[in-house]
């Protein structure tokens, strides 16, 4: 069994379905106005008309607020659950969903206690009279935390969370792979879902066209479309003065998800780009992936982490506090396997980029195009194996088609004058025979025509011919360089000329001294050499 042997093959020939999406989404929605001491200030004194503000005047509204709930839960018959620590919220939601017989509405409330950001007051003294004073600063407390899992009819799963406390921060999750596929089923497209994504669908360009039509309009407006069924804590009147929620990015993920159509290759070729490219979390190979400048004062670790859960490894390369990662999804009972390529963003400034969520666009091109550059960094660091394989055919003895070849060695001076023959060659429209070939051997060696036979000019283009560089001209004696003759003999006659001939100049112990930082460093590395021998007394 052949397995593919690069990137660029695999992912050109084996693809059945390629998707790009945003995948999760988690958003902040809080009031704006209220972020501030000063904003809370405000509220309270001017719009609600109080002399003092102090978090006295909070704890009716958290009154208010947890009542609409637990009198919303018993008129829609729903569970409230209270989540214990370290409990799988999404295991439990999803069980209750399985269950679930309506199109949409609310599945669940849950409770539970978290750590949230709150304003609290403190007494501050006056210096001039003595007198004390409440004050209102930001701080943290542990506090109740309420989960309305829902399903919609256009987005479908989905929990949106509501701190208990002032000022009442809110965190809408979904998932826009599950957006699409809600689409599809109203479109009557069918398709075949993955547990996060698809592994085949009727209309792949219609599918993509959806994942692409996920634009922040249509985010807010699913929420400000719950937000009004569900209970929330500002009244009416408090929207009306323009305290209303709005939205940002907390986390965004953008995916690239490609199904392959052979499981062990798909497995083992992963396994293989994972080796090999370990070495991605050097600075210069982020930069190239977020196109993002890394120097010295770059916040963050720079480094590649392979993670194992069972048998399927997972690559991360991080960034500040976003990431990229890449992993391996078998798809059951099927033979498929799924190849799929994230960028998770935890902090859009990491990429300057504000935080609302109308920078979605934005964050999209940066997110999906990191995909893209993993993979083109992948397939310029895998394909040198191609490379690796075609240098040892040309130097190796071969057999082509039963007939045994010698290899065209790049260190013989014999096949340099055949390389740069071939080189001029190519121009000749009508191709060349052997004894052009043979003038122009002679001419580059400096040796008189007698000096090659006619047997070894039958010779060299025997080798020539069997390893591809030229092919003969049906019909006729005469021959024409080839694609692949032209491309090895431009490399080797130019490496040979403008790299080895005057680096082995600069590093011969004899030669004239020069002001060179690699004579210098070999001359610095055959001291310390030298040295260590002596320390030893390993020297004769």
């Amino acid at each position: 069994m052949s397995l593919p042997q690069s990137v660029a093959s695999i992912l050109k020939e084996h693809v059945t379905l390629e998707v790009e999406s945003i995948d999760r989404m988690y958003l902040n929605a809080y009031v704006p106005r209220l972020q501030y001491a000063g904003g809370v200030v405000k509220f309270f004194r001017q719009h609600r008309g109080q002399p003092i503000a102090s978090s006295a005047l909070m704890s009716p509204m958290t009154r208010d607020f947890v009542a609409s709930i637990q009198r919303f839960v018993p008129s829609r018959s729903l569970p409230l659950l209270t989540f214990e620590k370290k409990q799988d919220k999404e295991e439990i939601a999803a069980s209750y969903r399985s269950q679930f017989t309506s199109a949409e509405g609310v599945i669940l409330v849950g409770k539970a206690q978290e750590k949230a950001s709150i304003f609290r007051t403190e007494k501050r003294r006056n210096p001039d009279t003595g007198r004390s004073y409440p004050w209102l600063v930001r701080s943290t407390a542990l506090v109740n935390q309420y989960y309305f899992y829902c399903l919609d009819r256009d987005f479908g799963p989905f929990f949106l969370k509501f701190c208990s406390y002032f000022p009442y921060t809110a965190k809408l999750c979904f998932n826009a792979h599950e957006y699409a596929k809600c689409q599809l089923r109203q479109q009557g497209i069918g398709f075949e879902a993955l547990d996060n994504g698809f592994v085949s669908c009727q209309d792949a360009q219609r599918l993509q066209a959806i994942c692409e039509s996920l634009s922040a309009e249509k985010i807010e407006a699913l929420f400000h479309k719950w937000l009004r069924l569900l209970p929330q804590p500002f009244s009416g009147r408090d929207q009306g003065a323009g305290y209303t929620y709005d939205l940002s990015i907390l986390q965004a993920e953008f995916s690239l998800t490609q199904v392959l159509d052979r499981p062990l290759h798909g497995r083992l070729f992963f396994e293989q780009v994972i080796r090999e490219n370990l070495d991605l979390g050097r600075p210069d190979q982020v930069q190239l992936i977020f196109d993002r400048r890394v120097s010295k004062r770059t916040p963050g670790r720079f480094r590649t982490r392979v993670i194992t859960q069972g048998v399927t490894p997972s690559l991360h390369v991080y960034y500040k506090s976003s990431k990229v990662k890449q992993y391996h999804k078998e798809v059951p009972n099927q033979p498929l396997t799924g190849a799929r390529t994230e960028t998770p963003i935890n902090n859009t400034r990491d990429f300057s980029i504000g935080k609302r969520l109308s920078n979605l666009p934005a964050l999209r091109q940066v997110g999906f195009q990191a995909n893209r550059r993993l993979l083109e960094v992948q397939r310029l660091s895998h394909d040198p194996n191609l490379g690796e394989i075609a240098f040892q055919q040309i130097h190796q003895p071969r057999e082509v088609k039963g007939q045994r070849v010698s290899p065209l060695r790049s260190t013989d001076p014999r096949v340099l004058t055949l390389w740069s023959a071939l080189v001029l060659f190519r121009l000749l429209p009508s191709g060349f025979a052997s004894r052009d070939l043979r003038q122009q051997l002679v001419s580059l060696r400096g040796e008189p025509p007698q000096s090659l036979t006619p047997g070894q000019m039958t010779y060299d283009l025997r080798r020539l011919r069997l390893h591809g560089m030229i092919h003969r001209i049906p019909g006729t004696h005469r021959y024409q360089v080839s694609d692949l003759g032209l491309r090895v003999a431009l490399f080797f006659t130019r490496v040979q000329a403008r790299f080895l001939r005057p680096v082995l100049s600069e590093l011969m112990p004899h030669s004239p001294p020069v002001d060179s930082r690699l004579r210098q460093a070999f001359d610095h590395l055959e001291h310390e050499i030298n040295h260590r021998l002596e320390q030893e007394k390993l020297c004769a």
